[in-house]
Order: structure tokens, then C-alpha cells, then sequence
């Protein structure tokens, strides 16, 4: 089921975000740094620790939390599933869930996240042609439009 966030969360939610972007991103920012002494579950997990930071975050748990989204108005901010559970639809499932209840009809994505750009377009999602380089680095994101 996807339900609002709760402080109960935080942990799995700081956990699923952490070694998510480290799979993810190390590749294409290569920024070892960060990936290992900025990003830290105990350091994200503060960074969530109040409850109105939790207000736009939603959580699919079936027993364990397995996945997260992060709604800002009708844009995608953040979707992350468990590298455990992913493939098993949980993605999709956010992402039904985000169009359905939020309208979700916006998002930026890594243009190099070729997983992530497919996943989205599989969900009705299309590059605008609109991006920018993400902050203090030199890779692109795109924004993409449903």
C-alpha cells in the first residue's frame, strides 16, 4: 500500500535513498566524496527527522518500506525504490499513484539515468528539450513532461 511518510520511516527512507543514489550516480558524478562522506544515513536521516519534511513523501510499504516518492505540487521530486525490490512493479505502483492522486505531470531526470529516462517514458513521460546543468557539477538533468 502507499501511504504518507511517517517519523517511523525515517530510517528506511534515509537507508533506500543513500544506497539507491550511491548505485545510481556514482558512475555518472563520480564523486566518491560525496558519494561516501556526505551522504550518510545518519545525516540524511536528521535531514527528515521533522515531520513537515515528511509532508510531501510517500512510502510503499507492504510490511517494509520499499520504496519512496516525494511530491512538490504536481512534480516528481524524488521516486527511489530498494535496490532489493526493484523490478517487482513497486515503481510503477509510485508512479500510478503520483498521476492518479497528484497529477503528476513534471520531473527532472539525469539525462545520463538512461534507466530512469526509460522507466518514465514508459509512464507517459517525454524530454521537453528543456535542462540544466545540476548544481556545482557538470552533468545535465532534463525535464521531462507528461
Amino acid at each position: 500500500m502507499i501511504r504518507k511518510a511517517e517519523i517511523k520511516d525515517i530510517s528506511r527512507i534515509a537507508e533506500i535513498l543513500v544506497f539507491v543514489k550511491r548505485i545510481n550516480y556514482r558512475d555518472i558524478f563520480k564523486d566518491d566524496d560525496f558519494s561516501f562522506n556526505e551522504l550518510q544515513v545518519l545525516k540524511v536521516a536528521e535531514e527528515y527527522s521533522s515531520p513537515e519534511k515528511l509532508d510531501n513523501i510517500f512510502v510503499y510499504d507492504d510490511g517494509i518500506v520499499k520504496g519512496l516518492i516525494h511530491m512538490e505540487e504536481t512534480e516528481i521530486a524524488e521516486l527511489y525504490v530498494d535496490k532489493f525490490f526493484q523490478n517487482q512493479g513497486i515503481g510503477g505502483k509510485l508512479m500510478e499513484y503520483a498521476i492518479r492522486v497528484h497529477n503528476a505531470d513534471r520531473l527532472w531526470v539525469i539525462e545520463k539515468n538512461v534507466k530512469a529516462v526509460r522507466f518514465y517514458e514508459a509512464h507517459g513521460f517525454r524530454l521537453s528539450g528543456e535542462r540544466k546543468c545540476e548544481e556545482g557539477t557538470e552533468v545535465f538533468v532534463g525535464l521531462m513532461v507528461r
